[in-house]
């Protein structure tokens, strides 16, 4: 269980359990890839501004929603424009390239804590649907 719990904290529940799915003999899994919680945080990491916005976001009340919503469209620009680092973009190209660049693909959310004990975020996190390479 602990190997299961590392995989979540690198590439989320739902990465690592189709990791562990993959793995079982008869099991058909449809070929993917994930972006690791490593590689996020170095891309987060390109924008000093998310984590002061993120800090000013948590400390609005749940009342003053027309401030959420404007602090959180902020932080949604920010991120838009954020360069993913040269490496990391490579080594997604040369995934989608090995799978094909005439296929369609969705991209999804695996979040390390979508569903704890105590709450549940699932649903939450949108679903990218790409029809063909570049189109994302």
């Amino acid at each position: 269980m602990r190997i299961l719990t590392k995989k979540i904290m690198a590439v989320g529940g739902k990465g690592a359990n189709l990791a562990e799915l993959s793995s079982i003999e008869g099991i058909s899994v449809p070929e993917g890839f994930y972006i690791s919680t490593e590689a996020y945080e170095r891309i987060i990491g390109e924008s000093s501004s998310i984590s002061d916005l993120l800090n000013q976001l948590s400390y609005l009340q749940l009342e003053d929603r027309d401030k959420i919503g404007e602090l959180s469209g902020t932080i949604r620009r920010v991120i838009e424009e954020i360069v993913i680092p040269q490496d990391i973009s490579d080594k997604i190209t040369r995934f989608i390239i090995r799978f094909g660049e005439k296929k369609a693909y969705a991209i999804r959310s695996s979040a390390t804590a979508e569903d704890l004990p105590t709450v549940s975020f699932a649903g939450q996190q949108d679903i990218e649907w790409c029809l063909a390479y570049g189109s994302c």
